[in-house]
């Protein structure tokens, strides 16, 4: 490796974690003060560097928060398909699953972060597109995590992973904006639900 290359494998690897710093800090400060209340310069002083780091890294707030929400849902998608990788049969990886399910769903400040973010699409077509085009790879995902699963434990589905999906993930949503306000919601249904659909709802292969 030449000195020039080192240097700009440096600088990438600087600017790579100036990006996680930002995002680390504005997760902290949406989460906390929400998004309105959350200004580029607050961020830029809470995380130590100038607003020009910033802009180097995000084009706005806009694609700032996104940045955190990915983040946020990485963190939703890898409790998941964790619960799913269990070495145990379909019933004790639902029952993974549910356990995943009490903590990892419905937090105050996630849903309330979601919420108003989601308000922002009304006047944004970028934020618009961008939870659009998350929203279908989301889909996407836990159809290939349905389609896997059933794969494994020798169930045909009686109706398309994707439509199943999109019958979980719906419901997921639902119940963490109720549980956001009243912790007193059953989350559970969510894992019924889901053994209707991949037991009940299904005919073994």
């Amino acid at each position: 490796m030449t000195v020039n290359e080192a240097r700009t494998v440096s600088r990438a690897e600087r600017q790579a974690q100036t990006r996680e710093s930002l995002i680390a800090v504005a997760r902290e400060m949406f989460l906390t003060d929400g998004y309105a209340a959350t200004s580029l310069d607050k961020v830029a002083l809470q995380a130590g560097f100038s607003k020009g780091a910033v802009y180097s890294n995000f084009a706005g707030k806009e694609e700032l928060c996104m940045a955190v929400l990915d983040s946020i849902h990485e963190e939703q998608i890898n409790g998941v398909v964790t619960a799913f990788t269990q070495g145990t049969d379909l019933e004790g990886r639902i029952d993974a699953f549910a356990a995943w399910a009490q903590e990892g769903v419905g937090k105050p400040s996630w849903t309330a972060l979601e919420v108003e973010f989601a308000a922002v699409a009304r006047q944004s077509p970028y934020v618009a597109s961008e939870l659009k085009k998350r929203h279908r790879e989301i889909v996407a995902a836990a159809a290939d995590l349905v389609r896997h699963v059933t794969k494994e434990a020798g169930i045909e589905l009686k109706m398309p992973p994707e439509q199943a999906a999109t019958v979980l993930l719906s419901l997921g949503i639902g119940l963490a904006a109720l549980r956001s306000l009243d912790s007193s919601v059953d989350i559970g249904v969510l894992a019924d639900t889901m053994r209707t659909l991949l037991s009940g709802g299904a005919t073994t292969a």
